[in-house]
């Protein structure tokens, strides 16, 4: 399994499995749901790059979680869950160990329908194995 998904999926199965989100969203989707009322939480885009070392193969991947809603309270005590939550993507991941996982951007804004969108990239770090 690439580190792209090996990534993805760990970041799923941890937002997944919160309880502490699950009372502030409907769900946590693979991608772009075809069917949710906000808010939500989407696990959107993996894109990753070369970070090996000199011996060790390993990726960077940067992955977008996009928590999409009705601009509340609720929703800001969700999005500062999802970033309490980024250490704790540290560890194993298929084939791959995480090895750091922080924050790099957040991006607020609103969407044509007239709700929002809140995006939060975060950074692994993965060496094999």
């Amino acid at each position: 399994m690439s580190a792209e998904r090996a990534v993805r999926a760990r970041a799923l199965a941890m937002l997944a499995d919160d309880v502490v989100l699950a009372g502030l969203v409907h769900g946590v989707f693979d991608g772009v749901p075809a069917r949710a009322s906000p808010p939500y939480v989407s696990v959107v885009l993996a894109e990753g790059s070369d970070w090996g070392t000199k011996d060790a193969p390993g990726r960077e991947v940067r992955v977008t979680l996009a928590l999409v809603g009705v601009g509340d309270a609720a929703a800001d005590k969700a999005a500062a869950q999802i970033e309490a939550l980024v250490p704790g993507l540290r560890g194993a991941a298929g084939a791959w160990r995480i090895v750091g996982a922080r924050v790099v951007r957040t991006r607020f804004g609103f969407a044509k329908d007239g709700g929002w969108r809140h995006e939060i990239v975060v950074r692994c770090r993965c060496l094999v194995g």
